[in-house]
């Protein structure tokens, strides 16, 4: 199985972003995890499309786009037009599921759904065919920092045992959000994630830190 690591830059320093965005491709993370806050459907407020437009100018890596909004369809296009290559948004988060997943996809982008702790996996089932990418929450989403919630690995391994029992092992990407360190990335790996994302376990040690810590999850993940 292939591992992806997406780090947040939620957790980043913004004063060096440029900076650890160059060190997390050296150190070889294929993905940067971006997440969009809009204060209604999570209660902080982050930033949006003028910080993606200027993060797609400065790497070509993957901008796996997690949109915490409500009524996400009114902004897919826009996001899709600043540079977001992996459009993630929330089930909880509008009625239209299907309609924002085929608006993603019209604008030739990859379509991801998220489900918060308290969904069940089976809601996001009808539309596992469509999708390119499943997220689970692992955290409550909207604040970084928080401590990996124990039934996440048995969210993780229904949803593994959804995708592989559907043949959709090739196509959609497990992707796990929320309290990922040196601690839980293991279980998360086990459960069945393969894109894992991670911020303050990146990000949130000393300026120096950000390409040892990327190597790490990388050279763990090489293992398996």
């Amino acid at each position: 199985m292939e591992y992806r690591l997406s780090p947040s830059i939620l957790s980043a320093d913004f004063l060096h972003l440029a900076d650890d965005i160059e060190k997390t491709k050296e150190a070889g993370a294929p993905y940067l995890h971006f997440d969009v806050m809009d204060g209604d459907f999570v209660p902080q407020i982050s930033f949006g499309m003028p910080i993606l437009k200027a993060v797609r100018k400065t790497t070509d890596q993957v901008l796996d786009t997690h949109l915490m909004i409500r009524e996400p369809e009114r902004y897919l296009k826009e996001f899709a037009s600043c540079g977001a290559d992996i459009i993630t948004f929330h089930l909880e988060a509008t009625f239209h599921v299907k309609d924002c997943i085929d608006i993603i996809h019209d604008a030739g982008k990859k379509a991801g759904l998220a489900i918060n702790p308290e969904t069940g996996v089976a809601a996001a089932l009808p539309y596992l065919q469509d999708l390119d990418l499943l997220l689970v929450m692992s955290v409550h989403p909207g604040f970084g920092g928080q401590k990996y919630l124990p039934e996440s690995d048995r969210k993780l391994k229904e949803a593994r045992k959804a995708i592989d029992e559907a043949g959709l092992s090739e196509k959609v990407e497990l992707e796990v959000d929320g309290g990922i360190n040196r601690e839980t990335v293991g279980r998360a790996m086990e459960a069945g994630a393969t894109c894992l994302v991670a911020g303050s376990a990146v990000f949130g040690g000393k300026q120096g830190d950000v390409y040892s810590s990327v190597r790490y999850y990388n050279d763990l993940f090489t293992r398996g």
